[in-house]
């Protein structure tokens, strides 16, 4: 007897039956393919919608960089441009200069070659910038009748190795006159007027505004022109300069290299200009990095949301799917196992027919386990291909869509895949075995008399 023609015609006849046993190993299937499915696509989306917002943020922190670059080196520029109102802040006098008498009466009366300046121009240094040879005295204004800082000057003397900068101090011409407030103001002058000074003529080029500092009793004519008026030819009293923006000990490094320069000289720094200059430079670095951190900070606390937030939901259906696949499971193995049972108790008197006529307890055996892995098999076909529909369409409204290739490209789905069809047959055949035991151990004569 064919045992396969057997099984064929037990389904048939048996239609309902055998379909909700498909239809219950499906849902597993669907259950076990569509869980993992799910969860791989939260996976990889998540890798996708990251990558996304990093590339995002770096693009965002590079935008922001070159701003704030821009922004911080044009506070920075326009400090320094406020800054140099404050004037040269190095002094370079005579070794032989007392500084108490400098103090007291407010001009240096030491004095040294003029060439220095040249020589110092020359030179390798990088710590100072801007130089401007000056000698000054106080003097009586005879012609004006009031006593004036005479303060002789020339244009700045540029370094060789550095790039030309904008001079703090406009060079005076030959024959020209610039004129503190407080002169101005006594005197009554105005630009273009003529006026003597120790026998000189000089006419009035600038009048400068209120200092509230020597400024204002201060004139300032031509170098060479002073130097004849005061007996200094080729001596200069100081040589004012600038420092540059150097880190560390800078007034030690100036001394350093302009000792090994210019021997015989002294350096002063008027500290409180030196450090006004230095706190705002900082000020405008540290506002430009200030303002970078605060966009890197923004762009990670976004980031960092946007993470939580896919973990979370990650967890969520992990935690689902947790729960449901067993329960699934379980519930498909009991339905199965109740619609076997159903079937072995309704066969009862077919199934003493087969053994009277002399199938063996095996043989009835496989046409219960047959018809069980052939649920199995079709069960989990069907369960499959549903799991995979939905998979290839969860994240069709999501805004990084995650493709079937990009799921079935996963790590282990694969070989899922293909193990789902021969678990979908165990299950069905484990929870059919229990009918199947009983259908063998009925007694046929008791089955017959029936």
């Amino acid at each position: 007897m064919n045992l396969t023609r057997l099984i064929r015609r037990e389904i048939a006849h048996r239609k309902i039956n055998f379909a909700l046993s498909v239809l219950s190993v499906a849902a597993a299937a669907l259950c076990l393919i569509g869980a993992e499915a799910i969860l791989r696509s939260d996976s990889i989306a998540t890798r996708k919608i990251l990558a996304e917002k990093q590339t995002q943020t770096n693009q965002l922190i590079a935008q922001k960089q070159a701003v704030v670059a821009k922004a911080g080196a044009e506070l920075e520029d326009a400090t320094r441009k406020q800054m140099l109102g404050l004037g040269f802040n190095i002094l370079i006098l005579p070794q032989g200069q007392d500084l108490s008498e400098l103090h007291l009466n407010g001009t240096p009366s030491a004095t040294m070659p003029a060439e220095y300046v040249d020589r110092l121009a020359k030179s390798p240094i990088v710590s100072i910038n801007h130089l401007l040879p000056s000698v000054s005295k106080r003097i009586q204004w005879s012609e004006q009748n009031m006593e004036v800082v005479l303060f002789g000057t020339r244009g700045e003397v540029p370094i060789m190795h550095q790039d030309m900068k904008k001079p703090l101090l406009d060079a005076v011409a030959p024959g020209q006159m610039v004129i503190g407030f407080t002169v101005h103001q006594k005197l009554k002058l105005k630009v273009g007027d003529s006026v003597k000074c120790l026998g000189r003529d000089f006419k009035i080029s600038k009048l400068h505004p209120q200092r509230g500092s020597m400024d204002d009793v201060t004139v300032w004519i031509d170098l060479a022109t002073a130097q004849e008026m005061l007996g200094l030819q080729n001596l200069v009293h100081a040589i004012l300069a600038l420092e540059c923006e150097c880190t560390g000990d800078r007034i030690t490094q100036i001394r350093q290299e302009i000792a090994g320069i210019l021997p015989g000289t002294q350096v002063i720094e008027r500290y409180s200009q030196a450090v006004t200059r230095a706190e705002s430079r900082n000020h405008a670095k540290l506002v430009a990095q200030q303002a970078l951190a605060a966009e890197e900070k923004v762009a990670a606390d976004l980031l960092a949301r946007e993470s939580a937030s896919r973990e979370s939901l990650e967890t969520q259906h992990a935690t689902m799917a947790t729960a449901l696949v067993p329960l699934s499971i379980l519930a498909a193995m009991l339905l199965v196992g109740l619609l076997a049972y159903n079937n072995a108790n309704h066969r009862r008197e077919e199934i003493g027919i087969l053994r009277a006529i002399g199938l063996r307890a095996s043989q009835i055996m496989f046409i219960f386990l047959g018809r069980a892995m052939l649920s199995g098999v079709l069960g989990g076909c069907v369960g499959l291909a549903i799991g995979l529909v939905l998979a290839c369409n969860y994240n069709a409204g999501a805004d990084v869509l995650v493709s079937f290739n990009d799921i079935l490209a996963s790590r282990g789905f694969v070989w899922l895949l293909l193990a789902t069809p021969l678990v979908t047959v165990a299950l069905a055949m484990i929870a059919s075995w229990i009918a199947a035991i009983f259908a063998v151990r009925q007694d046929t004569a008791a089955v017959l008399q029936c």
